[in-house]
């Protein structure tokens, strides 16, 4: 096709623009004025050089495409931009320049035909259907995929479905004994036992996902359900235990699930279980990181375990599998054994993972409707004494939704926690109630601090303060910093108690942040909480920006393998000996060893190179931690980043109170309308 002038479009005075090369320009100014990043753009101009006499209308939907995998999205909805131009650019946190382009998206297409846009990108050798061949855009009815996505989603969805086909050889009566003594008889309880149910489900086949919100008990269900393959496989007598790896994206959700693991099975009742000890003692408490379970590779995107060089084991569990992207994912059931069980645990209405895919929110699309055959039904009422409520039992079902469990009763939050109903309303997107919780000034929990605009004093007082008498701020971890600092002459037993006592304190506050840039962001937010400590005699005068000074809270930003610190851990500076002789002192930053331990590691300064200070942190690096009182910044204007999915993932780190803060009034009633949408056609329904 001619590239003199852009098709479908006129090429009078009243078009836009012409040519090709008038396309790639538009581009630029686009990326210059912060509405595509720069590497959409680098696509587009990469497609150009690939077929010099390439359609406009190619490049325009290849950096699209390009542009909606930087927002999370798999694919791209041709008939979807043409009815909504100005979200398909929208972008979440880059800094706009001044340039004001030659046409916006609305203008652009404007212009543009679907059934054209369609057939241009048909006859592109650029574009592949279905695709056949391999090709930089795999175009499918009128969704488009760069080719590595579309590749992503497919094997995927083909794995799972393998992993499905596999049934278990049960014995049932023996799993009916087993739960039967790990969940014994509590007429307090609910009914049914969701975790009892959760266990049988996913005892039943090689892949399974586990789902709740806070305090439902997802690693309390693991370990017994753990404990229950355990038992299982050590009941001939003369049978090794299962190979079972513990694994969590990120290295501070390992450290917490470690924790807790560790904790749980410690503490598990196996009471009525045969081998009770060898049981106990084959349940694992190691927990690591995906990327370290995989065994990455330096500066490369691949595993040293992968098909030809499987993982050893025969259960995998995963944590915190809303984080997952579609990348990652591929990499782990790529290097699953065929025999080997994959469990997923998670909150499938947090936030998905800032890369692209929301593998654990499609997986579980249809969780809260249950759609469990009768079938199963059936055999959940003779292993586990009880089925789902007739509400959940439908026919026809898919397959992959029987392998599903939702936990529906929360132990942590009860019926009258304002948390609790908090995070509930804006689940089910109720904005009036929403409103109306906040507004109820007798919930101890919950604190709604409204700024007139963000320069108001009460912020600081916040972040210093707290709440008084409800919640600390960052003040409260410096004055333990400050009050149980040993003797310089003390041993390293007692600082290391010591910097444990300060992160312990420091978990008890954090402010968090929809956005990184911006007054209401994380660059804007942190400045000035320093210099407020800095004012309140709380930080040392020099405190501030990139500069070592002792109280500074850092956070790890990408795995240091070297220094066995992964992405999200958090550490605390602190003055501490650094030989023996007296009175030599030096900055060192203490890290939770991370093993459930309770032990530290101290870290040179000068080590760390990818790290910045926490004063203040986005929600999205939030997951996989929880705070005794945890406040959150809504922004000062609308942002497609600020979600349901983003609210609901901030009021649940907070475990005693939430302090919701508001440059705006109808903000909030913004935010619980607008979800995060990520275009997918993974296990799509209906």
């Amino acid at each position: 096709m001619a590239t003199d002038t852009l098709p479908l479009m006129p090429t009078g005075a009243d078009a836009p623009l012409q040519g090709t090369q008038a396309m790639v320009a538009l581009l630029r100014q686009w990326r210059d004025a912060g509405w595509v990043r720069a590497l959409d753009t680098a696509f587009a101009e990469f497609l150009a050089r690939q077929r010099p006499d390439v359609d406009p209308m190619v490049l325009l939907a290849g950096t699209l495409a390009s542009h909606q995998s930087g927002r999370g999205h798999l694919l791209l909805d041709l008939e979807e931009v043409l009815r909504n131009p100005g979200g398909a650019v929208a972008q979440v946190d880059l800094a706009p320049s001044d340039t004001q382009p030659a046409a916006s998206p609305e203008d652009l297409m404007g212009w543009i035909d679907l059934a054209a846009w369609r057939e241009a990108l048909a006859h592109s050798e650029l574009v592949s259907i279905e695709g056949a061949e391999r090709r930089p855009l795999v175009l499918q009815d009128n969704r488009l995929y760069l080719h590595r996505y579309w590749r992503y989603e497919r094997d995927i969805t083909r794995a799972i479905e393998d992993k499905l086909a596999q049934p278990r050889d049960i014995d049932e009566a023996r799993m009916a004994e087993l739960l039967e003594a790990l969940f014994p008889a509590n007429p307090e309880g609910p009914s049914p036992d969701w975790q009892k149910l959760a266990c049988a489900i996913a005892a039943r086949t090689h892949f399974s996902v586990i789902t709740g919100g806070p305090g439902t008990g997802k690693t309390t269900t693991v370990v017994k359900l753990l404990a229950l393959l355990q038992a299982l496989a050590l009941a001939s007598g003369d049978t090794s235990p299962l190979r079972i790896r513990l694994a969590a994206p990120t290295g501070k959700a390992a450290a917490r699930l470690n924790e807790s693991i560790a904790a749980q099975v410690s503490s598990l009742a196996l009471d009525g279980i045969p081998n009770a000890d060898a049981v106990r003692a084959a349940v694992p408490t190691d927990v690591t990181t995906l990327h370290r379970l995989l065994g990455a590779r330096p500066d490369t995107r691949k595993f040293r375990h992968h098909r030809l060089n499987p993982l050893p084991a025969e259960i995998v569990v995963v944590d915190e599998g809303s984080m997952i992207d579609v990348e990652m994912m591929i990499s782990l059931l790529d290097a699953l054994p065929a025999h080997a069980a994959l469990i997923l645990l998670g909150d499938k209405d947090q936030l998905a993972s800032v890369e692209a895919g929301a593998i654990l929110g499609s997986l579980c699309a249809q969780a809260v409707e249950g759609h469990y055959t009768p079938e199963t039904r059936d055999w959940l009422t003779r292993v586990a004494g009880a089925g789902p409520e007739p509400a959940l039992v439908c026919r026809p079902a898919r397959r992959l939704d029987q392998s599903i469990a939702m936990l529906r009763h929360s132990y942590r939050f009860g019926a009258n926690s304002g948390i609790g109903r908090l995070a509930r309303a804006i689940n089910t997107n109720q904005p009036g109630e929403v409103s109306k919780i906040l507004a109820d000034t007798s919930r101890q929990d919950l604190h709604r601090l409204s700024l007139g605009e963000l320069g108001d004093a009460a912020l600081e007082t916040l972040v210093v303060k707290g709440v008084p008498g409800r919640g600390h701020g960052y003040a409260h971890f410096l004055e333990v910093l400050k009050a149980n600092r040993p003797d310089n002459t003390a041993g390293k037993e007692a600082f290391d108690a010591w910097a444990a006592q300060v992160i312990a304190a420091h978990s008890q506050f954090q402010l968090l942040c929809s956005l990184r840039r911006g007054p209401a962001g994380v660059e804007g937010l942190t400045p000035r909480i320093e210099a407020q400590l800095v004012a309140s005699g709380h930080l040392p005068q020099d405190a501030g920006g990139a500069h070592w000074y002792e109280g500074r809270p850092v956070l790890v930003t990408a795995n240091d393998y070297s220094l066995k610190l992964m992405n999200g851990d958090v550490g605390i500076t602190l003055r501490v000996p650094v030989s023996e002789s007296a009175g030599d002192m030096g900055l060192r930053v203490a890290f939770p060893a991370g093993d459930g331990s309770g032990g530290i590691r101290w870290v040179l300064p000068s080590r760390l190179q990818r790290i910045e200070t926490v004063f203040a942190m986005t929600v999205h690096k939030s997951q996989g931690s929880e705070f005794a009182h945890a406040a959150l910044v809504m922004p000062d204007a609308p942002n497609p980043i600020a979600t349901r999915e983003l609210f609901y993932t901030a009021v649940t780190r907070a475990k005693q109170l939430f302090t919701l803060v508001e440059t705006r009034a109808d903000i909030t009633q913004q935010v619980v309308r607008s979800r995060t949408q990520r275009a997918s056609r993974l296990f799509s329904v209906g």
